[in-house]
């Protein structure tokens, strides 16, 4: 009974760290300090049967401003107002188009991005929704500090979460000294 504990305790304390938006449009950090420039990875998932990415364009939200690209072999990028776009890739079915750059926040607040999927069957995805929906927007969260400050981040919520379960392992393993709990 005590491994079986264990097991879902550990299974608990992993299903924490599962981000939301597993499959979908995500850019990280998904926290960032704003007024510093730093490297940022846009991850679009190629989640079509028997078809490829083919092309990705990126909508930067207003004082979020992109300073350089790393190079994406096999993909032609090009940039225009608010919009960089990337083609010529072909990313397979369940496999992901990467693409980092630096870039900076200018103020604490979310920044919430548009991003326009085109599939090699013609097929658009428009990752723009709401976070409930099957097509959410990727985000990221502007902070002032990452070491604290006046709201509480997803990544000190998860921190919390964790650190409980861990207290109560900690107080099942010394309640019981290595008995069975059956």
């Amino acid at each position: 009974m005590r491994k079986a504990v264990v097991i879902a305790a550990a299974t608990s304390g992993a299903l924490v760290l599962v981000p939301t938006a597993f499959g979908h449009a995500a850019m990280s950090p998904p926290v960032a300090k704003a007024k510093v420039l730093q490297q940022f990875t846009l991850s679009v998932p190629t989640e079509e049967e028997g078809a490829t990415t083919t092309s990705i364009e990126l909508t930067l939200p207003s004082g979020f401003t992109i300073d350089s690209f790393e190079p994406s072999p096999g993909w032609k990028r090009s940039a225009h107002g608010q919009s960089v776009t990337w083609t010529g890739g072909s990313v397979p079915t369940d496999e992901d188009s990467v693409f980092r750059f630096n870039a900076s926040l200018d103020s604490s607040r979310e920044y919430r991005f548009s991003v326009r999927q085109t599939y090699s069957d013609g097929k658009v995805v428009e990752w723009n929704g709401a976070e409930s929906s099957d097509t959410p927007a990727p985000l990221v969260d502007g902070v002032s500090s990452l070491g604290g400050g006046g709201g509480t981040s997803t990544l000190a919520i998860v921190a919390l979460i964790v650190a409980a379960v861990a207290v109560l392992l900690a107080i099942t393993g010394l309640a019981t000294k290595g008995r069975p709990l059956a």
